[in-house]
């Protein structure tokens, strides 16, 4: 079968994946930083991000999802694996058999894994987020009793500010690490690592800043992209002043205009809220997006660069701050939503 070229390329730098995890692993201070991998490495590609940080010293990579975890399981010892969504019932056996470590969320869970045999395991504690994990209670009432705790672990609500709920996080966490024998505890997050030395404990677990990702301020001073977008012209013309652009036009050509059209859309994570808001580069010049983006197609402004053709690469803008102000969306989804139809190019 003949293979054709995409006409979007996600542009994917490892040697920026691999400083942003060795960065972070060293604001973890005595703590090591492991890896989330999960939602194919918020977009990137699992495989590929788990092989560098793997190669790069990384020992413990977290997924939301069993078939995550059997997705990546012959890149590394499956123990190294955490799959921090639980474990239904009907999990059970094909679990074991993988041999990755389950994040067990609720008395149910433990009862269900003690029962199957038990064996190595890692518990949730809900310090206040209040989505997945044990209550104090539960933790009281001896729900850990007869369980082989590696990591007992918890998940900061709002790391990325400076609110009272992260201190309250904390002292809660403290606590169960207290009335509790795992063998090791973890917290922090891509921001809570900022937080400092008290939310470190055994293990951190960044994701976002991995990627690139700004969780912090301060983080850009040693955070480096990872990302980059580009898409090939599929068509250029010249438009009349007064010419209307894209869906409903909500764009109006207030002079002669040069148009491109390049293949990119909100069906590839390009979402409507770039419209006549995002931003396109070749050679340093700027090519604004007008009018709406559409599932496959996103038109731009050419003006500044009347020498591009069809078949011309342009750049797409896509720092993660910048685009995030931009349009509202927070810096995860910019990631998370990016399609399948790019070809990932990793150098």
């Amino acid at each position: 079968m003949t293979d054709f070229e995409p006409p979007l390329r996600l542009h994917l730098d490892g040697e920026a994946l691999v400083s942003n995890w060795r960065a972070l692993d060293a604001h973890s201070g005595a703590a090591r930083a492991g890896a989330a991998v999960k939602a194919n490495a918020y977009g990137l590609g699992a495989r590929e991000v788990v092989t560098r940080l793997r190669d790069a010293g990384c020992r413990d990579f977290f997924v939301a999802h069993w078939g995550e975890a059997q997705a990546i399981a012959d890149l590394v010892p499956p123990s190294w694996i955490s799959v921090l969504n639980g474990l239904a019932q009907s999990d059970l056996a094909a679990a074991r058999a993988l041999g990755a470590t389950p994040v067990l969320n609720t008395p149910e869970q433990l009862a269900n894994w003690r029962n199957a045999g038990g064996g190595r395991c890692h518990v949730m504690f809900d310090s206040g987020i209040n989505r997945l994990g044990l209550a104090p209670q539960h933790i009281a009432d001896g729900a850990l009793d007869g369980v082989d705790v590696d990591m007992l672990m918890s998940h900061l609500a709002s790391a990325d500010t400076d609110v009272a709920q992260n201190s309250a996080q904390l002292n809660m966490f403290s606590q169960a690490v207290s009335a509790t024998n795992a063998q090791r505890f973890s917290l922090a997050n891509s921001a809570g690592i900022m937080l400092g030395a008290d939310y470190h404990f055994d293990l951190t677990r960044p994701g976002i800043s991995l990627y690139g990702g700004i969780a912090r301020a301060g983080m850009e001073e040693w955070i480096r992209p990872v990302v980059r977008l580009s898409a090939r012209l599929l068509q250029v013309r010249d438009l009349p002043a007064g010419a209307m652009v894209g869906y409903n036009a909500t764009y109006v050509c207030s002079k002669e205009t040069r148009l491109g059209t390049i293949s990119i859309g909100y069906a590839d994570g390009y979402l409507r809220a770039f419209s006549s808001k995002g931003m396109a580069w070749v050679d340093g010049r700027a090519l604004p997006v007008i009018g709406r983006v559409s599932m496959d197609l996103v038109t731009l402004d050419l003006d500044a660069a009347p020498d591009v053709r069809e078949g011309d690469w342009v750049d797409v803008e896509y720092d993660l701050v910048t685009a995030a102000a931009l349009t509202g969306l927070s810096q995860y989804e910019l990631l998370t939503n990016l399609g399948s139809r790019f070809a990932r190019i990793w150098r």
